[in-house]
Formats: structure tokens, sequence, C-alpha cells
């Protein structure tokens, strides 16, 4: 079996001295679609951090491609190939489609690859291209997550990492989401997909792990965590 793309182990983290992540382990391989799922608050969000090099974990490791990463800043591990799309978008609100983008190529010198790449961001997403030069604020909150998710592909990541994608987006959309993430997907990207959505987000993901108060309570295949009839009851009130 192939090795890890993504390797998360034991990590335990916090905030201010408060812990928040008691314990995680997890794993990514190349070409998965992994879901982290679970309630607000779980802890989910802080995992992403941590894998991203925003939050430095107090004991525990995160490896990439087999090399420790624990503790690398963020401009170091999306040179590595780790691109983290956070909640809330955090687009540039003032600047068009296009040059959002381009932000997020910022790693690269090399005018033609950027060119290439925007290419390739406009094949998959071809509304985007339509829009490339509107002002990213005045697009709808579902375009606005495109964006944020096409953003995070110009850096051409080994591991996409998309943080609570249905936040703020009504519930006709986030189908629509999740089928974009999918197109990401099958273009080739691995993906590590965290999401309160439960039922939505397994439906799309090969496997999961179902997280709560920091800790990894249920982990296996998508089919499995669906059938499961704690997961049922408790996210999808079955």
């Amino acid at each position: 079996m192939a090795a890890p793309l993504l390797s998360v182990d034991d990590i335990y983290c916090g905030y201010d001295g408060v812990p928040v992540i008691h314990g995680i382990s997890l794993e990514v391989y190349p070409g998965e679609l992994v879901a982290i799922v679970g309630t607000n608050g779980a802890g989910k969000t802080s995992i992403m951090k941590t894998i991203a090099g925003l939050i430095t974990p107090e004991k525990g490791s995160v490896s990439f491609k087999g090399e420790v990463i624990t503790g690398l800043p963020a401009h170091q591990t999306v040179r590595r190939g780790i691109s983290y799309v956070p909640e809330g978008r955090r687009l540039f609100p003032k600047l068009s489609v296009r040059e959002n983008l381009e932000l997020g190529a910022y790693i690269s010198r090399d005018r033609k690859e950027i060119d290439v790449r925007l290419d390739q961001v406009f094949d998959l997403f071809p509304i985007l291209k339509s829009r490339a030069d509107q002002v990213a604020e005045t697009m709808s909150g579902g375009e606005q997550q495109m964006l944020a998710i096409a953003r995070g592909i110009m850096s051409k990541p080994e591991l996409l990492m998309l943080d609570e994608m249905s936040l703020g987006l009504m519930p006709s959309l986030v189908e629509k989401m999740m089928e974009t993430i999918q197109i990401v997907h099958e273009a080739g990207i691995t993906v590590l997909l965290v999401e309160q959505m439960v039922q939505d987000a397994l439906e799309v993901a090969h496997r999961g792990y179902v997280v709560q108060t920091g800790r990894v309570v249920l982990s296996g295949t998508s089919d499995e965590l669906l059938q499961s009839d704690d997961v049922r009851k408790a996210y999808m009130g079955m």
C-alpha cells in the first residue's frame, strides 16, 4: 500500500494554555478525499491550523510526504505542497477575481507558469473565467466560496485543505459546493475537508474522521460512518 501523503500523529494543542486537541491522529493517502466532521467547536479547525503551520502542537507530530513538518511556519508548508483554504473565505474583497487568483500563486515568480495555472483554474471553473474582471465582494456567497477554493489551487498543492466551505451558504448551495469539491478532487488533487454538514461531507468523501471535544471518536469509510447508528443519531437526526 502507498505511504500516506499526510500523517498526523497524536497531536495535542490549545490556545493560551487551554487544551483544544487531545491526542488526535489521522492519515490521508495520495488521491483521497477525506472528511473531518463534527459539530461547531469540536476542534476541527484547530487540526487544520496545526497541519498548515498556524499552530504549533504541544505534543505529537505532523508529517507530509514522509518528512516531519511539525512547527514549520505556514509559508513553508505552502512551499512543500499544502494549501489551506480557511473558513470565511478570506478573499481580498476590493480586488478582481483574476487578482485574487494570482495572489494564490504568490510562491511562483514565473509569469508563464502563473498564466498556465490561471488557464487550468478557468477550465475547472468557467464561471470564474467569465467573471475574471469582477470585483470579488460583488459576487454571491457561493461564487466567493468557489473563488476561495480556486485561489487555493493556484499554489499547485499536492494536498488541498478546505475548512467549512458550506459556512454561510443556503442549503440549496451546499450541494453545489460539494459538487465543486468533487470537481477539484477529480482533477487529481488530494483533499482534506473539514465540515459540520456531516452527511453532505461524507457523501462525497472516501473516508472520514468524526471529532468530538478535540478527540477522534469514530473513523472509517464514508459508507461505514453514514450507516453508523451513532453518527445518524448525533448528526443526522435519524
